[in-house]
């Protein structure tokens, strides 16, 4: 039966295919592909696992005590025998050998199909033989887990190995985290499905780093979708559209095709300068995660990396963070690959959304905040931890000897920050001059992604080399609203005036006192905005690479002088967003 599930549109284009559910049972395990020549062994290791269930099952039957009920017997037999059926065992080994997915994961999209048989039983006592499944496959993947060394709680990252079924996959799950969505970036997968989740969650930032279709806040798609159904993600619509009639199919199908040419068409774009009708030059610069990234900042055309997120070096290593040595030897691999263009590196962000593995000390404290998003993260936490903030400094101090770098700092809102963080980096400036590491000047810059930031950015100015303003925060922070929760979503607008007179009150003050200035956050990318940030003054943008091209056309198409002739007008309108599309349009036409 066909049907529909409505998210949030976080990334666009159409992705068709089969869908994969990851953790769909109770017990959290690892999911990852294996190779033709892992087949059989990991078809042991789930044989090998069921049979010691069954001796443990077959133990306990035999320690039964004399005058235990008669019905602890039964269930144990039920165990036994549901740990021997075909539909179970035959079924798992089929996953592994035709879809390669390791034991666990193939043990646990099978429960799902078993449950959902279960769950459709009309037989009340048959129903209820879920809870038994489960606790059969709960105790094999325990064996499982001892097998490897580790708990099944501690196994749930998902891991990507190459892999060529024959249908593409799109990936379904209650959330992914960004350290996990990190693992995605050259996977199997065609698209991505989640329950939870905002527009500018980073699982969506990253998605569409990714540049294929995702679709979030979906709230049920996991327990409505099953393992192996065909399935069209509508990136575009927010829509997600389960078992499609073939008529369905075709028209996305057809969709399809049309993005792919509008893509070659935009990547013609490439080595044409960003610069408007009027002749005004602007760059373009990319959003990166790692430094393999820089790679496709390149390709995309992009005239230098804005904003190199270093905290996703930090993510997925069981604690233990990246020292200096390993952190330095990761800029510079960025820094060559760019070719001497610059690279924005932002200090280590972690909290709210992003949290590490292992929390340090301080941060065991505060592990029950009630609000991560305004509590200990980003600068605040770099602050708690000098040495490991001064490390950091180090290692990006050591990488600008191989090209130009650029340091951001994010969330600053006081000046007791800013007096902070020039007395770290004298004292690192100082270190590296006395173990006669080389270093170059390296510009520092602040992001702008709290009011009060933005309320005394001329306060701020004066420490500063370069502004960069962060929207995603500044928005979620102006409006209050979480921007990873999909209850109040709709309340998350960037069109608001509240925001919209910061941004250009921002990009105003910076620009008088001679700063440059840039926007690192989704608003860039997008190039429903690029008109109006052109006319609010701005002419440095950063984004991810696969959003280039598109803005790349829209500025070419684009009267800055014109534009910015609108501003006053549109910044008194009630409805900032419907003024701004029917204004500019009217410029563009008349070129």
């Amino acid at each position: 039966m066909s049907f529909q599930v409505f998210g949030i549109p976080v990334s666009r284009g159409v992705a068709i295919g089969r869908a994969v559910l990851v953790t769909s049972s109770r017990v959290d395990v690892a999911h990852y592909f294996i190779t033709d020549e892992q087949v059989i062994a990991e078809i042991q290791r789930a044989t090998q696992a069921r049979d010691e269930v069954a001796q443990e099952l077959e133990a306990l039957k035999q320690d039964l005590p004399h005058d235990a009920p008669h019905e602890l017997a039964a269930l144990l037999d039920v165990h036994l025998m549901l740990l021997h059926d075909e539909a179970l065992v035959g079924a798992t080994r089929q996953w592994i050998v035709e879809r390669h997915y390791n034991a666990e994961w193939a043990l646990s999209a099978q429960l799902e199909v078993l449950a959902r048989q279960f769950d459709e039983m009309e037989d009340d006592y048959l129903r209820e033989r879920k809870a038994d499944l489960e606790q059969v496959v709960e105790r094999i993947l325990s064996a499982l887990a001892r097998e490897q060394g580790r708990t099944p709680s501690d196994a749930a990252s998902v891991v990507q190995r190459d892999f060529a079924g024959e249908d593409p996959l799109l990936l379904v799950a209650a959330d992914i985290a960004p350290a996990d969505m990190m693992q995605f970036k050259r996977s199997v997968f065609h698209g991505f499905i989640t329950d939870i989740g905002g527009k500018t969650s980073h699982t969506a930032i990253v998605a569409r780093s990714m540049d294929i279709p995702a679709v979030v806040g979906t709230r049920e798609a996991s327990r409505l979708i099953r393992q192996d159904d065909w399935v069209i993600i509508d990136g575009d619509a927010g829509a997600v559209i389960v078992n499609p009639s073939p008529i369905m199919l075709e028209e996305y199908r057809f969709r399809q095709r049309q993005s792919e040419l509008e893509r070659a068409r935009l990547a013609r774009l490439r080595h044409t300068p960003a610069v408007t009708l009027d002749g005004e030059k602007v760059a373009l610069h990319a959003n990166i995660e790692l430094p393999a990234d820089a790679t496709a900042a390149i390709d995309a055309g992009a005239t230098g990396v804005g904003l190199f997120r270093s905290e996703f070096l930090f993510m997925n290593r069981e604690g233990e963070l990246p020292d200096e040595e390993e952190q330095f030897l990761a800029y510079r691999a960025a820094v060559e690959a760019m070719r001497g263009l610059p690279v924005t590196i932002r200090t280590v962000d972690v909290g709210a959304d992003k949290p590490l593995d292992r929390m340090s000390a301080s941060e065991l404290r505060h592990e029950h905040v009630l609000n991560p998003a305004m509590g200990l993260r980003a600068i605040r936490w770099s602050l708690s931890e000098p040495s490991m903030f001064r490390q950091q400094l180090r290692a990006i101090y050591r990488a600008s000897a191989f090209g130009k770098v650029r340091v951001l700092i994010p969330m600053v809102a006081h000046l007791g920050e800013m007096r902070q963080i020039q007395e770290s980096l004298k004292k690192v400036q100082q270190q590296l001059t006395d173990a006669g590491r080389a270093f170059t000047k390296v510009d520092l810059g602040v992001m702008i992604e709290i009011p009060a930031a933005a309320l005394m950015l001329p306060l701020l100015l004066p420490y500063v080399d370069f502004v960069s303003i962060g929207t995603n925060d500044l928005i979620q922070y102006t409006l209050a609203i979480d921007r990873a929760d999909e209850a109040v979503a709709h309340l998350y607008d960037p069109w608001h005036p509240a925001v919209l007179h910061l941004l250009a009150t921002t990009i105003a003050q910076a620009r008088a006192a001679d700063k440059s200035v840039s926007v690192c956050g989704e608003m860039a990318g997008d190039p429903l905005f690029t008109d109006l940030l052109l006319a609010m003054g701005l002419r440095s943008f950063s984004m991810h690479p696969s959003q280039i091209p598109s803005v790349k056309q829209r500025v070419l198409r684009a009267d800055a002088s014109r534009l910015a002739r609108l501003l006053p007008d549109l910044a008194a309108s009630e409805d900032p967003q419907a003024a701004v599309e029917a204004a500019f349009s009217a410029v563009r036409r008349n070129h």
